[in-house]
């Protein structure tokens, strides 16, 4: 204590022994003057500091009063009314003698003509009366307070800044002082007014009497003084002392050197105002904030100075008189802003924080201001409202600060904050006062950057380069959160550290008022968007997040809320309410220590990867990565996660989906790749979508921690927030059970992809799907649903098989070969082969979602289908349209593709999506793989919606190229083909397309009656299916395109194809010029001679004489036929005109065809025969012709056997 001793001023004392002392008979007329006088100090420091609380007119400081009038540091006379008890006390006190002429000792004298105070009449000495002070008194102070000494002095000490007083005056002034406070003696009145102070404050008590520590120890626990007239007198005489540094005790002699060194002032007589006390402290104070924030050119101050220093400015806290420097400064702005605000209990001091930045504040003011705020930095207990306040739950929860080390790290605000702070979030009660002071405090440090010292020192280099000018309401603490971020550059490491330990320090994500910079900027947000939610409750920041990138939320509170994020982001702890559910968790999961401690082992930023890959993890999982031997409950133990600290996990997922670098982890392990990749991508969640599709590309720690949050996303596609906003409307009309759910597990991405082009998705919502879906086929894992499904069917069957793509085809193509080999038991399980269909049918939606398939066809695309969009399979359709100009690649790849939809129509998209309502009319019994066959036996039906009538001819159009693409015929005709048609199998290449020949060989063999029942059936429905559309009919088209275009084009045209371009170019036969089309034609004719139903022109005008003269013989074999035949030779059979001419016609056709193409061999000459309408009479002429032929051999072997029977008999 007696270290930072202050010599109190002993001016009550001197006052008190001077009335008790003097024998009070001669009471009289120097009581009525004393107590005149007692009034005058009252109304002289009323006007000099009106808001200034003063004692009352009683009591110890009316005695003060009365005994500075009195007391030329000698005897004075006339004892006013005293309290009786200090009589004894009294009588032990010598009267003082005259002061020493040169002044006091403890700081050198005044001016050069100043003359000391002199013994005066019992009247008593006035400092008015001195000749030295007499003009300065005129022109400053008010009449009425001239007879009053102390009055005097305050008015003179507290003179406004442009007014000076004479040097004379000053050291007279200087000498008055220090002779009333270096008089231990008077130390006994003070026992005597404190008695019950000095009992309960123990310290005082063992304070050593005589030297004046008793009232330095007094002054230092005045916060404790509850005695009403002991409070009083130690208030009184504070501002006595505090006028004047080298009143205080030790001061001087301790910072002597530092003074000098700092050229802070002179302790010289006559250099300096020697009223410059509190330019000296200012100057020191400077100082010592200069050296701790290691500014260029910082002098050391010494230690013991620093204390000194420090404890001046705590001592000083409770009123801003007493910070004489402060209080000249800012005099003007306390009128102007802080005119109601009592002095006293640092009420000012706060008063003139709140309005430090205002417009009207005086630089000078503030200056001062921001200088005190960092010492309060430095020290807790230079801010009197906040050590009062939270004394007692720094006492409880063992924050407080060593006494015997006022700078020590204990006494630093941030260690309080972070103490107190630690209480709160682990649900310990702090008392409201102190939340408030703590609040106010740190809301300071997040307003001024300079006030911690380590942003100032670390990050000096950011702010000359980056945020100059910005100084003012948080401003430039967001310029370097922004820097940070990387938005403007890089940033030290050392000042990144330095930001990220002020946001803890005053952790705005409890309370966004904390963040000036914040709730200016989201004012307007937090009305509208936010409004249902409590002032100052954390969640206001999640519901700002929600609202990012929304139509409610403005730029400036946008780049503000991302710039504070980015740090809360770095440490778990910074979201209040995730550390409150999670705290538990986190320390049995993760192994985490208090709020406000850290480990190298698990640092703040791991904690929440800690936390979420609990959060997600199955059971199975999590026993996997315990050691072997790990108990269940240990397993049990490990993995479990309570469901609100899920819950907060998967809120601050759905944050940080809004911007890859509130992901600590993405963002440290994928800066290059950010930076070669996704330089160019700026707007909101471009970045994690370009890493996602570069994932092949990225180094193996970037893939690694992108690949485990794109796994993360396939079971919560949720945490995707602004894909969600995007599809908003289709989870409202389709997806909105699963949407609903607490646990999402895929569910919800696949019904958007169900849904996706349903008429309430729009763009931005279906790229987002589709972005995903084509992020899934680069891993299995990345689609949740399939990998929980087929995760154990993937280990067995295709255990080094990574992409999704070809893990499906892995499992489909055993699936497939399970099935055609009749195997008992398949080895997919059924849950994965159900999901195995899903995989399938979503990628056959965009050629995209197949790699291969893409990759192959890219140029062709890029050639033929450069305007048609993705997605609906329309490129597939594209591609598929214009197969003939294909490159060879892409033409193979789409082949296989058609090969694989016609054996498996769901995967074929467009024709489910075409026909989807006809399916579910025609064909709800049918097998998903007869859906095609199905639709073509409906295709004529009158209820058949006409778009999926022409999907339905493609589709046919497409199986009658190749026997391959039509598997029921391909099973019907399997020993037909090789049989009939082995040699245009060999002359094909292996993996080139048929173009129809083979189906053309089947049907000429169909027309001469060769084929197997099974492939006569097959070959039959394509007759008639061809006959009735000629684009039916491969080898037509090839060959006979420009004749069409010639000869028929109205017929070719029109848009219900009925057969009237067969009949065309049959009618024209002759005008027909081109060999190749003229044999398809003669083909044409020749399998109508076989069945009626292939010609439909003819069929459709002899269907009533079928019915009437046919109708017991059975179709095929060209039986029909042969009785219509016969009937229209039949004169006594009447057919229908239109069917005899068509008749006639068809005879004509065929004469002509069989000159025009004579039997190539015996068997198609017997079989025009047996086709020929004609039959009976050319087999009767033939067997006419055999008995001819018998007879003359007949009658030339019985003429052969006479002529030789002759020859023998000569």
């Amino acid at each position: 204590m007696a270290a930072c001793c202050i010599r109190v001023p002993l001016l009550l004392l001197l006052s008190a022994y001077i009335l008790l002392c003097v024998p009070a008979l001669r009471a009289g007329d120097s009581s009525q003057a004393l107590a005149a006088n007692d009034d005058k100090p009252k109304e002289a420091n009323a006007q000099s500091s009106p808001n200034q609380e003063r004692p009352g007119p009683g009591g110890p400081a009316a005695a003060a009063a009365a005994a500075a009038n009195n007391n030329p540091a000698a005897a004075a006379e006339g004892p006013p009314p005293a309290a009786p008890g200090l009589a004894a006390a009294a009588e032990r006190s010598p009267v003082l003698v005259a002061a020493a002429a040169g002044g006091g000792g403890g700081g050198g004298g005044g001016g050069g003509g100043a003359s000391p105070p002199r013994r005066r009449s019992a009247t008593g000495w006035k400092l008015a009366e001195e000749a030295a002070c007499r003009d300065d008194l005129a022109r400053l102070c008010p009449k009425h307070s001239w007879s009053n000494n102390l009055a005097v002095l305050e008015c003179l000490q507290d003179r406004k800044e442009d007014s000076e007083i004479a040097a004379d005056c000053n050291h007279l002034l200087w000498n008055y002082k220090l002779n009333l406070t270096t008089d231990p003696k008077f130390e006994s009145v003070a026992v005597e007014v404190c008695k019950t102070t000095i009992t309960e404050i123990k310290e005082c008590a063992s304070e050593e009497r005589g030297k004046g520590y008793l009232v330095s120890c007094l002054v230092e626990h005045r916060a404790n003084i509850s005695e009403y007239q002991c409070n009083q007198y130690i208030t009184k005489m504070t501002s006595i002392v505090f006028s004047d540094y080298r009143l205080i005790c030790g001061f001087m002699d301790k910072c002597r050197d530092d003074i000098n060194s700092l050229h802070c002032g002179s302790i010289t007589t006559g250099d300096k105002d020697i009223h410059s006390q509190g330019g000296v402290i200012a100057c020191l104070e400077k100082g010592l904030v200069r050296e701790a924030e290691e500014q260029t050119g910082a002098l050391s101050i010494k230690e013991e100075c620093k204390k000194s220093i420090m404890r001046v400015a705590e001592l000083s806290s409770d009123d801003f008189h007493l910070d004489r420097y402060l209080y000249f400064s800012c005099r003007d702005d306390r009128e102007r802003f802080c005119e109601n605000t009592p002095a006293g209990e640092g009420r000012v001091y706060k008063c003139l924080f709140n309005h430090k930045f205002e417009e009207a504040m005086s630089e000078r003011c503030r200056e001062a201001l921001t200088t005190r705020q960092k010492l309060i930095a430095q020290d807790y207990k230079v801010s009197y409202s906040l050590a009062k306040a939270c004394k007692s739950d720094l006492r409880k929860y063992r924050c407080s600060a060593d006494t015997n080390m006022p700078r020590a790290r204990e006494a630093r605000l941030s260690y309080l904050l972070l103490c107190l702070e630690s209480a709160v979030h682990r649900g310990r009660t702090v008392s409201g006062e102190c939340q408030g002071e703590m609040l106010d405090y740190r809301r300071m440090l997040m307003e001024d950057f300079s006030l911690s010292p380590e942003i100032v020192l670390h990050c000096r280099g950011e702010i000359e380069a980056h945020c100059s000018g910005l100084h003012r309401k948080g401003r430039t603490l967001h310029c370097l959160m922004r820097v940070g971020r990387g938005d403007m550059g890089a940033i030290d490491n050392l000042c990144q550290k330095a930001l990220q330990t002020l946001i803890q320090e005053a952790d705005p994500g409890a309370d966004y008022r904390i963040d000036r910079a914040l709730n200016e900027a989201c004012e307007n947000v937090i009305q509208t968007a936010c409004k249902h939610i409590r002032s100052g409750d954390p969640m206001i920041l999640s519901c700002l997040m929600e609202h990012l990138y929304t139509d409610k939320m403005v730029e400036d509170c946008e780049h503000r809320l991302l710039e504070l994020q980015y740090f809360i982001a770095r440490d778990w702890k910074l979201d209040p309410i995730l550390y409150k559910k999670c705290q538990g968790d986190a320390s049995r999961l993760c192994h985490t220590h208090g709020w406000n401690e850290t480990s190298e082992m698990m640092p703040p930023g791991a904690i929440f990867s800690c936390l979420y890959r609990h959060a997600y993890r199955s059971v199975e999982q999590g026993r996997r990565l315990l050691p072997q031997g790990a108990s269940t409950e240990a397993s049990r133990g490990y993995i479990d996660l309570s469901r609100d600290c899920k819950v907060e996990v998967q809120r601050i997922l759905h944050q940080r989906a809004l911007d890859v670098k509130l992901d600590p982890e993405l963002q440290r392990r994928c800066m290059t790749d950010l930076g070669k990749w996704c330089s160019e991508k700026t707007e909101a969640g471009q970045e994690l979508e370009c890493l996602q599709d570069h994932l092949e590309d990225l180094v193996a720690d970037c893939r690694d921690v992108v690949g485990n949050l794109t796994e993360l996303e396939s079971e919560d596609i949720q945490i995707e927030t602004l894909l969600i906003r995007a599809c908003e409307p289709v989870i409202q009309t389709h997806c909105h059970e699963v949407a609903d759910n607490q646990i999402d597990t895929g569910d919800l991405m696949e019904c958007l992809v169900q849904n996706k082009h349903q008429k309430e998705m729009n763009d931005k919502c279906s790229v987002g799907v589709t972005h995903f879906q084509l992020i899934q086929i680069k891993d299995f894992r990345f689609s949740y649903k399939f990998k929980m499904a087929c995760k154990e069917d993937v280990l067995k069957l295709c255990p080094s098989i990574k992409k999704k793509v070809d893990v499906v085809i892995c499992l489909s193509t055993t699936v497939r070969n399970d099935t055609l080999q009749d195997a008992k038991e398949q080895r997919v399980s059924v849950k994965c082969r159900k999901q195995l269909r899903v995989e399938e049918l979503e990628m056959s939606e965009d050629i995209r979602l197949e790699p291969e398939l893409y990759d192959s066809c890219k140029q062709d695309i890029n050639r033929l289908c450069q305007n048609v969009a993705f997605g609906n399979a329309q490129v597939i359709e594209c591609l598929k349209e214009n197969k003939r100009h294909l490159s060879q690649r892409c033409h193979h790849r789409v082949f296989k593709l058609q090969e694989t939809e016609m054996m498996d129509p769901e995967l074929d998209y467009q024709l489910m999506r075409v026909c989807k309502q006809m399916i579910r009319r025609f064909c709800t019994e049918a097998d998903s793989k007869n859906v095609l066959q199905c639709l073509k036996q409906n295709k004529n039906s009158e209820l058949m919606d006409p778009k999926c009538k022409q999907m339905i001819t493609k589709r046919q159009i497409t199986q009658n190229t190749d026997y391959r693409l039509n598997p029921v015929l391909r099973k019907s005709c399997k020993a037909d083909i090789p049989k009939f048609c082995q040699g245009i199998l060999n002359k094909a290449a292996g993996d080139s397309e048929l173009e129809g020949q083979v189906i053309s060989c089947l049907k000429l063999k169909y027309a001469d009656q060769r084929l197997s029942p099974d492939c006569e059936d097959q070959i039959r429905v394509i007759l008639q299916e061809s006959a009735l559309d000629y684009r039916l009919d491969p080898q037509l088209q090839i060959h006979c395109t420009e004749e069409i275009s010639r000869l028929c084009p109205e017929e070719a045209a029109a848009q219900e194809q009925t057969g009237q371009v067969e009949e065309c170019l049959k009618v024209n036969l002759l005008k027909v010029k081109l060999d190749g089309c003229k044999k398809e034609v003669l083909n044409m004719l020749k399998e109508s001679k076989a069945d009626i139903f292939v010609d439909p022109v003819l069929h459709t005008a002899c269907a009533l004489d079928i019915k009437h003269h046919c109708a017991a013989i059975p179709p095929g074999r060209g039986r029909q036929m042969s009785c219509l035949m016969e009937a229209l030779q039949d004169k006594r059979v009447r057919l229908q005109p239109e069917c005899k001419k068509r008749l006639q016609d068809r005879i004509d056709m065929w004469s002509y065809a069989a000159k025009v193409a004579p039997a190539e061999g015996f068997s198609d000459l017997a079989m025009q025969v047996m086709t020929s309408p004609s039959k009976n009479y050319i087999l009767a002429m033939i067997g006419m012709g055999v008995a001819l032929l018998f007879l003359m051999g007949l009658l030339c072997g019985r003429i052969t056997k006479r002529v030789t029977q002759e020859l023998k008999d000569r």
